[in-house]
Parts: C-alpha cells; sequence; structure tokens
C-alpha cells in the first residue's frame, strides 16, 4: 500500500506541476493564455509581427520549409531586439504561380499556393483580430519577393480603414531587402560572384539558411553540385554557401528591422 501510495503522490506532483506552469518566457501570441496576453497588452505590449513565410521549392538540396523555419527564427529576433513586442503565428500559405497550368515554383513538387486576393484578405484579417484585441502597431514583414506589394498595399489599405483611430499598420521592405539586395554588395566584397549569388537557391539564400537552421540544407547535394540548376529549381550556384556568410546576413535582417519597426512605432500618430 505504501509503495502504491508513493506512485500515486509522485503522479499527482508531477501532474499538478505541469497544470501550474507559468507563463513562458516567450514572444509568441500562440504560446500565451488569452488572459496572459490581455495582461501584456495592458502592460504596454503593443506591437505585433505578422511574420510571412512560404512552402515552396529551393532546389534539391534545401528543404521545402525553408521560408518559414526563418521567418519563426528572424522574428522571433526582431521581436526580442524591439522589446515589448509579440508575434502572431508564421503565415505559410502565399502566392507560389498558378496551378492550371503550373508556374513558378508549382512546377515542383511540395510547393503551396493560394490566390493573391486570398492572400491580401488574410493578412488583413489576422491584423484586425489583431487591432481588435488592444495592439496599436501591427507590422508586416515577409520572406519572398512575389509578395512584398501584397503586403505593402495591405498596409496601406488598413491606414485608410483605420485613419480615424490611433491604431497604425507597419509593412517593412527592410526585413526582405537585408536579405536579398542589400546582401549582395557583402557577397560581392567577399569574392562570390553575380551567377554564385543567383536570383533564388543560390549562395545568398542557401547560406542565410545555413546560418539559421543547417538542418534544412543537404551538404552532400551541396558537395557534388548534381541537379543544381534551373531545370531543378536553382538559380544561382550555392556550392560555395557558408554559415559565415549567411551570419552576416542574419545580423543585418535583425538589426536594421528592429531599427525600422522601433521608427515607426515611435513616430507621432492622429488622432
Amino acid at each position: 500500500m505504501s509503495r502504491f501510495l508513493g506512485f500515486a503522490l509522485a503522479f499527482v506532483f508531477l501532474w499538478s506541476g505541469q497544470a501550474w506552469a507559468q507563463a513562458p518566457d516567450s514572444v509568441w501570441l500562440e504560446d500565451l493564455t488569452w488572459t496572459e496576453l490581455q495582461d501584456l497588452i495592458k502592460s504596454g505590449t503593443t506591437t505585433v509581427i505578422i511574420p510571412v513565410g512560404g512552402v515552396e521549392q529551393s532546389g534539391p538540396d534545401m528543404a521545402l520549409g525553408k521560408h518559414d523555419v526563418r521567418a519563426r527564427i528572424l522574428s522571433e529576433r526582431i521581436a526580442r531586439a524591439v522589446g515589448h513586442t509579440l508575434i502572431a503565428p508564421v503565415v505559410a500559405y502565399v502566392p507560389e504561380g498558378s496551378t492550371n497550368p503550373p508556374t513558378s515554383h508549382m512546377r515542383f513538387p511540395g510547393t503551396i499556393t493560394v490566390p493573391a486576393d486570398v492572400f491580401r484578405k488574410t493578412i488583413a484579417s489576422a491584423a484586425s483580430s489583431l487591432k481588435l484585441h488592444g495592439f496599436r502597431d501591427v507590422v508586416l514583414i515577409g520572406e519572398h519577393g512575389s509578395y512584398q506589394g501584397d503586403l505593402s498595399a495591405v498596409a496601406d489599405e488598413l491606414n485608410r480603414t483605420w485613419a480615424a483611430t490611433p491604431v497604425r499598420a507597419h509593412f517593412m521592405p527592410e526585413y526582405y531587402r537585408n536579405a536579398t539586395t542589400d546582401f549582395y554588395p557583402t557577397l560581392k566584397s567577399h569574392g562570390f560572384s553575380a551567377t554564385e549569388i543567383g536570383t533564388h537557391a543560390g549562395v545568398a539564400d542557401t547560406s542565410l539558411m545555413m546560418a539559421l537552421d543547417p538542418r534544412l540544407v543537404r551538404e552532400e547535394k551541396l558537395r557534388t553540385g548534381r541537379g543544381l540548376d534551373a531545370a531543378e529549381g536553382v538559380y544561382g550556384d550555392p556550392r560555395r554557401s557558408s554559415a559565415e556568410m549567411g551570419r552576416l546576413a542574419a545580423e543585418a535582417i535583425v538589426e536594421k528591422t528592429a531599427t525600422a519597426i522601433k521608427a515607426a512605432v515611435d513616430r507621432p500618430r492622429h488622432p
């Protein structure tokens, strides 16, 4: 009986320890209860980021979840750098081309697409939900070049709709720009050619992924170089990619985006 009682008490202790867990040190909306969120908003955490990723092919050497994983890692670093900022779940379903006939990345298995108007409505609805719950600054950042214009248009439309309120939407082009065009001169200064850097799944893209989550990069495919061409969805030459180069881009993305968010949040608003 005493042995049984001991097991029972141990079970109750373990169960109660899990059941009475404290609020986590997390910037992710989905990790919080609604009351914990409400308390954070009341205490001044009124900025929220909607990070947008996407599920698309990146050649035979990089996993389909590249954009979602990068968006999650980088948006957390950005939120913590800004302070008093939370993050909504990563949006994975984005415009990637048509299905009939298949165009762009839709020609490769695993890529998922939605129409542009559906994407815009989804982002706008999510932003409006967050406004309803008390956030004053809704920040939009995105991994993929194809929908940067959509995010900008959604922010503009929301700000027109919200003009009579103190709430604002902010599209941050700094996020994508520092992963692409602003990263290219850095790579060139380290001896990489434009052909290597590429426009999709080349040195720039692959190095950033290696720095953030190397599990998604197939090193054997990089070493052999087989199939790393446009016919297989690679527009660049990623063979000399490195985590060292990727870290330079990651640092710039976080620093420049966080600075831009702080400036946007601090800007005077009316009413």
